[in-house]
């Protein structure tokens, strides 16, 4: 006797597309875990004006153009393979446009201190990448050499001679942005698989100090196609391909108050933060408007926006003045998250140089709270904003 499909009975997996709109293979390395994915498809709501000899409505023809949107949410998990991106790097990628760096690791030799970093041999680190010293992880601000580099915020110790730096994923803006393909697989097998074709993100969010650290991603598509209705062709398909032989797919959430905060013109460790949340939004336009096509050809980011929304306690120190102060002369600070506390399950975001807007002032609790909205990043080109895996 047939039954009801359970919620939890699915999985998704993502990949880069290598065209707009054409599904990519994928493996069982491509599995991520996720929360929610909605998806909804509407047809332009067109208006017939021809005289029908009545008042009802006579429909709509077949082909008129779709549109297509779609949220995602994911948690912060433990990274497992450090050789490769994480399974919701393509998510990250689609984003913001480039990456993933991919730093192997390295020695340190003599001279490292807690901001500065002088490897045994040259290092390949650009500007942004990311590091992992114990379970921290910090951004390189500047190369003082091919050996020594330098960091944006102090290690909290420094690394001995010989200690080992851990892998990293780092991913950065670029001009153009890529689309990627979202499956999502059920079980029994019977049941209705969909794809998420050309998905492009037009807004990322990562959200601190909740139960858990979530990602959530939000956009338009190109195309849901499903199982149960596939005609060859769609997504450049002949057939509805089948799930991929599942691996071992084993992970940690990390819970949503564990990491470190550093804000200010010098970056300061802060110990007051209530909440945060990281906001970038691409302004994208699709290519669905053009004669002869029936669902989008492309995408198109516009000026990038990204800011960052995050709550403290005020205190009478050094510090939390100098936020005030920097906010009222609209002097840009540099803000750094950590989410996590343990090599593996480490996340970082990097705003190198943001205009913080004066704070409300929020004394609905006992302890007064200032809460810091909308401060926009800023840079020179492509380099506002830097997030990393580690």
């Amino acid at each position: 006797m047939p039954s009801y499909i359970s919620s939890s009975e699915n999985r998704f997996y993502t990949a880069t597309e290598i065209s707009y709109g054409q599904v990519p293979a994928i493996t069982s390395e491509n599995r991520f875990p996720a929360v929610k994915l909605t998806a909804r498809q509407t047809v332009d709501r067109l208006q017939r004006r021809d005289k029908t000899g009545s008042r009802t409505f006579a429909g709509l023809p077949v082909g008129i153009r779709k549109q297509t949107q779609f949220s995602l949410k994911t948690y912060l998990t433990s990274w497992a393979n450090a050789s490769g991106e994480p399974g919701y790097g393509p998510l990250f990628r689609a984003a913001l446009g480039g990456g993933p760096r991919l730093f192997a690791g390295g020695t340190l030799g003599a001279g490292s201190e807690t901001r500065s970093l002088t490897f045994v041999s040259s290092h390949g680190l650009a500007p942004g990448d990311a590091l992992v010293s114990g379970n921290e992880i910090r951004f390189v601000s500047s190369i003082m050499d091919a050996q020594t580099v330098l960091l944006n915020a102090p290690f909290t110790t420094a690394p001995a001679t010989g200690a080992v730096v851990g892998a990293t994923a780092t991913y950065s803006p670029a001009t153009d942005l890529p689309s990627v393909s979202v499956f999502d697989y059920w079980s029994p097998g019977t049941a209705v698989q969909r794809i998420l074709a050309g998905a492009a993100i037009e807004e990322m969010r990562v959200t601190i100090n909740g139960d858990f650290h979530e990602f959530e991603f939000s956009g338009l598509a190109a195309d849901v196609i499903d199982s149960g209705s596939f005609n060859q062709g769609q997504g450049g398909l002949g057939t509805f391909p089948g799930e991929p032989a599942m691996g071992s797919f084993d992970y940690s959430v990390v819970p949503g108050h564990l990491g470190q905060a550093w804000l200010g013109a010098i970056e300061e460790q802060v110990y007051t933060i209530t909440s945060a949340e990281l906001v970038v939004n691409n302004g994208i336009d699709l290519r669905n408007r053009e004669f002869g096509c029936e669902t989008p050809r492309g995408v198109a980011g516009g000026m990038r926006n990204v800011s960052m929304n995050f709550s403290l306690y005020e205190k009478d120190d050094d510090v939390t003045r100098a936020l005030y102060q920097a906010a009222r002369s609209r002097s840009p600070i540099s803000i750094m998250f950590q989410l996590g506390q343990q090599q593996g399950q480490l996340f970082g975001l990097y705003l190198r140089s943001v205009i913080p807007e004066v704070p409300e002032f929020d004394d609905s609790d006992n302890r007064l709270q200032w809460k810091f909205t909308g401060c926009r990043a800023q840079g020179s080109v492509d380099d506002e904003i830097y997030v990393a895996f580690g």
